[in-house]
């Protein structure tokens, strides 16, 4: 049985994982579990750049292959803000946090209000290159939330080809088309990769 370090506290996260590698023969294995308690700083300037600082870190400190992952909103109006900042975007969580960006936005127009969301995985493995894999979403920032599923920026993100947010998106559709799924089953096929290379 091959293991693998899923580099978050996050369960939710955890879960959208282990039902994507499902199949794999693989043993997750968590931060906790392993008894790592080092939190590595995200202090990259892209979302690649602190993916891997995290794999990387995170396997040195565990000694088994590491996948970690950063993600988070880009609008085009705001030059690709808030980036590697989403969670901490204006220094305010929460629905404080959605208020903010809008109020960014309070002048521009429907039509460029586009966005996407981004995810990127860091795959690393003791001995070896780090490998990337990528996931993004397309979409609309809202004039208001609506919806009351998800969380972070969902409420005020559009889908276009759904035709509502992210937010009133139900769960299992939202795992399918979602730039973290994206960027798992592309994961998905590095893995099966190492696998066949033993």
């Amino acid at each position: 049985m091959h293991e693998l370090l899923i580099a978050t506290r996050n369960p939710g996260k955890l879960r959208e994982f282990a039902a994507i590698f499902a199949g794999l023969g693989l043993r997750l294995r968590t931060l906790d579990e392993l008894g790592i308690s080092d939190e590595i700083e995200e202090s990259g300037a892209s979302f690649a750049a602190n993916a891997i600082l995290k794999a990387e870190g995170y396997m040195a400190l565990s000694g088994i292959p590491t996948l970690a992952d950063d993600s988070g909103l880009e609008v085009a109006a705001l030059n690709g803000a808030p980036g590697v900042h989403s969670a901490r975007y204006g220094g305010v969580q929460g629905e404080a946090q959605l208020r903010y960006l809008l109020e960014q936005l309070k002048d521009v127009p429907w039509h460029a209000r586009l966005a996407r969301f981004v995810c990127v995985i860091a795959l690393a493995r003791p001995g070896h290159a780090t490998e990337l894999a990528e996931g993004t979403l397309p979409g609309v920032i809202e004039f208001a939330p609506r919806g009351t599923g998800g969380f972070g920026y969902d409420p005020l993100f559009y889908l276009l080809d759904e035709n509502m947010t992210l937010a009133e998106l139900p769960a299992e559709r939202k795992n399918q088309i979602s730039h973290r799924a994206a960027a798992a089953r592309a994961a998905r096929a590095i893995l099966e990769r190492w696998m066949a290379e033993g």
